[in-house]
């Protein structure tokens, strides 16, 4: 049994003998994000996040995902270079239309260019090491009550610079950050869990000899992604003239993060004689994975349609070999956090965040037996299907969940439980 301590603080309680409390002001420096409206996002540029994109249901404040970004023109890297996130740091929303979202926040585990958009305030980290575990801590109702009691707003509260400056945080030893956080991940994360570990429990495992990946089942391999799939493809920067009515052209802002369920009614469309042109050069088909190649660090779409349309140039198209690969199970590997740590060693990111056809060629990839990549598939549709159901119809269950998950997740950064 671990020794504790009183905090001193109501919302904390007891703590662990050898943890802290500090400011939070101790550990972090304050930024303003870009002063921009979303007249100013581009279809490709730097990456931007802004409140909008934080208080998404997608949003899970411990990783950046694709949809959460935006873009902005690259002239604001010579004008507010100040409004830049850095990896480790934070992104608060400066608003919120109830208490709940007061406290919402992205954290930056990405090494990428990026900026903090409108109402956001920066938390810059003193330090270059992670601070997940602060993501984390950051979820937990316990810790926002300090906020909640001291927003200002009737329909829409204002978070402040000096509201959380005023706020404590629980700090354990880095060591013990570390563990905490990467007990967590694996509570939280399905998708990577299914893709890297299979879903038969008891199984023989192997090291994978990947560090972000580790073990795997005995009979998987790790295998480049360029001997799975029979190709990649893209437009070039062939611009089209937008039509009345003709052939949509699917841009990144059209795809869909539930498989395909793209609205082809409100893409751009394109004229028959340019679609002759770009189809020649890359037509998604049934099965293909739509990756959008910018900043977002792949935005993926399944296409589970016979339809004729083509992608923009801001994304590429991938067809997998179907005899050895599931279109579905590549398409939930790149939503996987074993994709994200692979891909982005490759990322270039001179002007902006770009993932070019060479480099997703050298991407790894865990590869089970095609029937097991079904079952897993089916796996992550029912749950992923499950939650998104949760979500959409704010079900009890729903609140259940949410409020264990954070229970959880308060008595680990909390210390009441160990780890």
């Amino acid at each position: 049994m671990r020794k504790m301590k009183d905090s001193g603080i109501e919302w904390i309680g007891e703590i662990p003998q050898e943890w802290k409390i500090q400011p939070l002001k101790s550990l972090f420096s304050f930024g303003k994000g870009l002063p921009i409206t979303k007249e100013d996002l581009k279809e490709k540029g730097i990456s931007v996040i802004s409140y909008g994109q934080i208080h998404s249901k997608s949003n899970d404040g411990v990783h950046i995902t694709p949809d959460l970004i935006r873009y902005v023109d690259e002239e604001y890297l010579n004008t507010n270079s100040l409004s830049l996130v850095n990896e480790n740091d934070f992104i608060f929303a400066d608003t919120s239309e109830d208490l709940d979202g007061c406290g919402n926040c992205v954290y930056d585990n990405l090494d990428i260019q990026l900026f903090a958009g409108y109402h956001t305030i920066i938390l810059q980290s003193h330090t270059n090491q992670s601070n997940q575990y602060f993501a984390y801590l950051f979820k937990s109702d316990a810790w926002r009550k300090q906020i909640r009691e001291q927003v200002t707003g009737v329909k829409l509260f204002s978070i402040s610079q000096k509201i959380l400056k005023s706020v404590s945080v629980i700090v354990p030893p880095f060591v013990e950050q570390q563990k905490i956080s990467a007990y967590l991940d694996s509570k939280c994360s399905v998708i990577t869990q299914a893709v890297t570990k299979g879903i038969i429990p008891n199984r023989p495992m192997k090291d994978s000899g990947i560090e972000w990946i580790g073990e795997i089942p005995q009979e998987w391999e790790i295998i480049k992604l360029r001997y799975v799939i029979k190709k990649i493809s893209d437009i070039d920067h062939y611009m089209p003239q937008t039509v009345d009515y003709g052939i949509p052209y699917v841009m990144i802002g059209d795809l869909s993060e539930k498989v395909t369920q793209i609205d082809f009614d409100k893409c751009k469309k394109i004229s028959e004689n340019d679609f002759q042109i770009l189809s020649k050069k890359s037509k998604p088909i049934k099965n293909d994975i739509i990756f959008a190649r910018y900043a977002t660090i792949g935005t993926v779409c399944y296409v589970d349609v016979d339809k004729d349309f083509v992608a923009s140039y801001a994304c590429v198209t991938i067809q997998p070999n179907c005899d050895i690969l599931n279109g579905l199970f590549l398409y939930y590997y790149f939503k996987s956090s074993a994709f994200f740590e692979d891909v982005t060693k490759y990322i270039n990111s001179n002007t902006q965040s770009n993932v070019g056809m060479d480099s997703l060629y050298r991407v790894k990839l865990t590869l089970p037996s095609i029937t097991e990549q079904q079952e897993i598939v089916n796996y992550l549709d029912e749950k992923c299907t499950a939650i998104d159901t949760l979500i959409e119809k704010k079900q009890q269950l729903l609140t259940e969940m949410e409020n264990y998950k954070k229970a959880v997740i308060y008595e680990y950064v909390t210390g009441k439980k160990e780890v």
